[in-house]
């Protein structure tokens, strides 16, 4: 065969991708990816062997005719190169790792990583029903397979000494590296000019240079206070510790203290010191993220941050040559920007999950900084496969990780808990001064509600103050509040169930009246209990977890203007028993409580005892995610791995610009246009996106992402009642 194809032509062009070309571009650019942790040689030769099918005339014949517009059935072709190297490592070589390690990333390219147990009988299945057809292809691949694939097999592969699960790890790695190498190569002949676009015009370095400036700034105009003392030391001892070796970091900052701009310096010098790609700010609440990208934006301008809490969730559970799925693909996120805001839920289900679109990014976590910041607010449930995560990534992937809270779990303390055993946790502040910090912001006093009231006595007791902030576990609770109040000045109200744009726009007018000292009553779930920047006299936070009620605390008397705030923990007579683990923490908060007295909610040895008890009162991996990951079970792990227990979609809601950055994302499909519209998205669960959409509230626009069709109102967002999926997440 003459001329052998990768893709049709590009649109108002005649220039065929040719296969060869492909091939080797992609296994190139795979193995740049995976060099950081030593899977250079088999990414290599995962992105020689991805598309060995499209060598069959059958898969030439099917590209013929989609680009002369013929509908015309796919010809399967990811399953050949695995197959190849599944005769030749487990047939021949009876190397049983090795198969795997190749033919799981190029098997699942398209369709998502599969079981060994599943495609060992596919390839059975195959070889035996199709060894005409697989035949066929190794002749037409003949001059590719000794000019490329012969001589990088006698090199061998990596041997690498892993556990189970490390290996598990792994072997994800190596598949979103050869993910990101083949829709990189694919973008780069579809779309040359947002291939350009790629290329990086900000470096670390950079970054760096614009944050001195700034914090110099920011100190010449800072107030001699305690709490702006606190803010010093912290960011000083930050920058000291940045030159230390990579590995586990832990910092430790009471509310208020400056954690979220003083980690960012540790991480942006650590960078620096150790010639690191990136920083990744991994959040668990949207709120946050919207306030952090607003402040890093106004540091280090628009186009250095990237926000990313929402997915183009495309259709990557089968091969297609559709040339419309191909452009969604592409514009899937892959992280390659030296600076990203994400939420926890984004970063690790992609760690455990299966699908290309969600894999693509994770090689980009090596040599990186990841700050998980809120580090208290991880499920307990899935402590053990996460926390097993993050010792890979410290370990294998030259990566340094900084836990970061004011409620420090303190896990390598719990005997339940021996992940964190074969890496050392440094301290970036010494315990003493950490110890003095907490004492020196002690800002507000704690008034402990023994009798629940209900939502009607709590509604007149808040109209009675003028400024003050009330958090909800759940948006109903919330919602039902405000309906008492909807008619009294200054209520406001956030819930997830407003968009990111909307949510700012609230937060901004909040600040305003506090400035003034004009009344202001928001009424929130727990959208803005941690991190978020507000500085309210009174704080009402609703009996739950125990960090969850610290850090609602910490919007009150923030700035320390006062001589003291007040926090009061209340609950209600309609309070609904939430279930699971967040039942047992608030338990366990509840409990812990009863014993102490009010003032030992300064004291950051209680986290100690606190987590101690509720790890202890939860079955740490209750999905049995470990032994899924043990046998290489992706499919299975995906689907328990899940800090959401159910699946969401994406919702553009009618906010602002939304509608006009959705028609033009529509026509043209791409990942820098979907960015614009990250702030105008909601989520809901699927099976609620079902029904709405069969009553026609909602019109998918495309794979997991709707547009909403109905009401969305000025104070509680989209009117239709639905769950919340981040009711008792954040």
């Amino acid at each position: 065969m003459d001329n052998v194809y990768a893709h049709t032509p590009r649109e108002n062009d005649r220039e065929w991708h040719d296969l060869k070309d492909h091939l080797v571009s992609v296994a190139e650019i795979a193995k740049s990816f995976a060099e950081p942790f030593q899977g250079e040689r088999v990414a290599y030769l995962c992105g020689l062997l991805h598309d060995l099918g499209k060598f069959h005339p059958l898969f030439q014949m099917y590209l013929q005719k989609q680009a002369d517009g013929e509908n015309a059935r796919s010809v399967p072709h990811a399953i050949w190169g695995a197959a190849f190297m599944y005769q030749l490592y487990w047939k021949k070589m009876k190397h049983p790792h090795a198969w795997k390690c190749f033919s799981l990333p190029i098997a699942g390219h398209h369709a998502g990583l599969h079981s060994p147990a599943y495609l060992s009988l596919t390839f059975e299945e195959n070889l035996e029903k199709q060894q005409s057809h697989f035949l066929e292809i190794l002749r037409q691949a003949e001059s590719f397979l000794k000019e490329f694939v012969f001589p990088s097999i006698q090199q061998g592969i990596e041997t690498l000494s892993f556990s189970e699960t490390e290996r598990e790890m792994w072997i994800r790695f190596v598949f979103s590296a050869l993910v990101d190498a083949d829709y990189l190569d694919t973008e780069r002949h579809f779309h040359p000019e947002l291939s350009q676009i790629r290329q990086p015009t900000i470096s670390i370095n950079y970054l760096w240079d614009c944050f001195v400036v700034n914090q110099n700034q920011l100190t010449n105009q800072a107030n001699d206070t305690i709490v702006n003392r606190v803010r010093k030391e912290v960011y000083e001892e930050c920058i000291r510790a940045s030159d230390r070796p990579q590995g586990l970091f832990r910092l430790t900052v009471p509310t208020g203290g400056g954690k979220t701009r003083s980690s960012l310096a540790f991480a942006l010098k650590h960078a620096v010191k150790h010639q690191l790609d990136r920083i990744i700010v991994a959040i668990p609440y949207t709120t946050i993220i919207e306030q952090t990208v607003n402040v890093y934006r106004g540091i280090f301008g628009d186009d250095a941050v990237l926000e990313h809490h929402s997915q183009v969730e495309v259709d990557d559970q089968k091969e297609t040559g559709d040339e419309r799925i191909i452009q969604q693909r592409l514009s899937a996120e892959n992280w390659d920007t030296p600076l990203i805001v994400t939420t926890t839920v984004q970063l690790f289900d992609s760690l455990f999950n299966n699908r290309p679109s969600k894999v693509r990014k994770l090689h980009n976590l090596s040599r990186s900084v990841i700050i998980l910041d809120e580090i208290q607010a991880l499920p307990p449930e899935l402590l053990k496969p996460t926390l097993d995560a993050l010792v890979m990534l410290v370990k294998h992937c030259q990566t340094t990780i900084v836990l970061s809270s004011a409620t420090q779990p303190f896990f390598e303390e719990c005997k339940f808990l021996d992940v964190f055993s074969s890496v050392e946790v440094k301290e970036i502040l010494p315990p003493v001064l950490v110890d003095e910090h907490f004492q020196q912001m002690k800002r507000v006093d704690y008034d402990i509600w023994k009798t629940p009231i209900s939502l009607q006595e709590l509604a007149c007791f808040i109209q009675q103050q003028k400024q003050l902030l009330v958090v909800f576990n759940t948006r109903k609770e919330a919602k039902e509040c405000v309906e008492f109040l909807q008619e009294d000045e200054g209520v406001f109200h956030l819930s997830t169930l407003l968009c990111g744009a909307h949510r700012r726009r609230i937060l901004d007018e909040v600040r305003e009246r506090l400035r003034k000292n004009e009344p202001v009553r928001l009424i929130s779930t727990q959208v803005v209990e941690a991190g978020v920047d507000l500085d309210f006299p009174i704080v009402m936070r609703q009996m739950g977890p125990l960090d969850r009620i610290v850090q609602a605390a910490g919007r009150c008397n923030r700035e320390g203007k006062m001589d003291k705030g007040k926090v009061i923990i209340f609950e209600t007579k309609e309070m609904s028993s939430p279930k699971g683990p967040y039942k047992t923490a608030m338990e366990t908060a509840r409990s812990l409580l009863a014993k102490k007295q009010p003032d030992d909610l300064h004291n950051p040895n209680i986290f100690r005892e606190y987590f101690r008890r509720l790890f202890a009162a939860v079955d740490l991996d209750s999905k049995n995610i470990q032994k899924a990951r043990e046998t290489l079970d992706y499919p299975l792990v995906a689907e328990k791995y899940r800090l959401i227990d159910q699946d969401t979609v994406s919702v553009i809601v009618p906010y602002a610009e939304a509608l006009e950055h959705l028609r033009m994302w529509e026509s043209s499909p791409s990942r820098h246009l979907f960015r614009r519209l990250q702030p105008y998205i909601i989520q809901l669960y699927r099976f609620e996106a079902v029904k709405k959409e069969r009553d026609g509230w909602l019109r998918e626009v495309a794979d997991n992402v709707y547009e909403w069709l109905g009401d969305y109102d000025e104070k509680v967002g989209i009117k239709e009642e639905v769950h919340d999926p981040f009711s008792l997440i954040g």
